[in-house]
């Protein structure tokens, strides 16, 4: 898939999807990345096999970055629960993922060195993110150190604040050169260039969303099953002109 014409790629901007109409929209707008998931209302859980295929194919540019949660609440994993992460990092790293985005910790708020050398092993060598669990970690300055030490390459945070401008300082103490720090928590156009001004932080993450107007029908019982959510397009359109704007 071309490149919305005008639109250039942008080198700062990932973007949650966890539709195949997101991620191809993120395509054509020049998003440097997708991290790929289902589920966004839930904080995003790890994307089914057809979904993973239709991203791969239809993304042109745009990497597609696989979300592996096994389910919502928490990032305490059992074993078993370690061993599906670990299948299913295998798996899109096979299907041709370009990374996977991951997460454990321990009782104690810590990383979990076992889980996490596990995944990485299970990565074969691509790159390893690590979500926003950093968000909770009982000290996100340690955290990281010990996520470097396990290979991890990327780190997503709103600096354990809700949202990445409150949590400037933060994310302004994680920034450097032992890792890849991006910026999320509220990020959109009008306040995204200022993240990445005042934090030093090389990129952002964002995962603008939009009911669509037309809604399913609710049974004459009453019986509702909500309604989907796709990517915001004019939304991510904009954040990424922001971003790629000259300064």
């Amino acid at each position: 898939m071309e490149l919305t014409p005008g639109v250039e790629r942008c080198a700062g901007v990932e973007l949650s999807v966890d539709t195949l109409a997101g991620a191809l929209a993120a395509d054509r707008l020049g998003a440097r990345r997708i991290e790929l998931c289902s589920a966004g209302a839930l904080g995003g859980l790890t994307p089914g096999p057809g979904l993973l295929a239709g991203a791969l194919a239809g993304c042109r540019s745009t990497e597609v970055h696989v979300l592996v949660r096994p389910r919502d609440g928490g990032f305490r994993y059992s074993s078993a629960e370690v061993d599906v992460m670990a299948t299913d990092v295998a798996h899109a790293v096979a299907a041709g993922a370009a990374g996977v985005v991951v997460g454990a910790l321990t009782r104690h708020a810590d990383p979990d060195r076992g889980a996490l050398a596990e995944l990485v092993a299970a990565a074969a060598g691509r790159p390893v993110g690590f979500h926003r669990a950093l968000d909770v970690c009982r000290d996100p300055l340690d955290a990281v150190e010990r996520l470097v030490e396990l290979g991890v390459r990327r780190v997503l945070s709103s600096g354990q604040a809700a949202r990445a401008e409150d949590g400037i300082g933060v994310l302004a103490a994680l920034a450097g050169d032992r890792l890849v720090i991006t910026a999320c928590g509220g990020i959109r156009a009008h306040n995204a260039v200022e993240v990445l001004r005042a934090s030093g932080v090389g990129e952002v993450h964002a995962a603008p969303r939009v009911v669509p107007v037309e809604q399913p029908p609710i049974a004459a019982g009453g019986v509702d099953f909500g309604a989907h959510a796709e990517l915001d397009v004019p939304a991510a359109a904009a954040l990424i002109a922001a971003v790629n704007r000259p300064r």
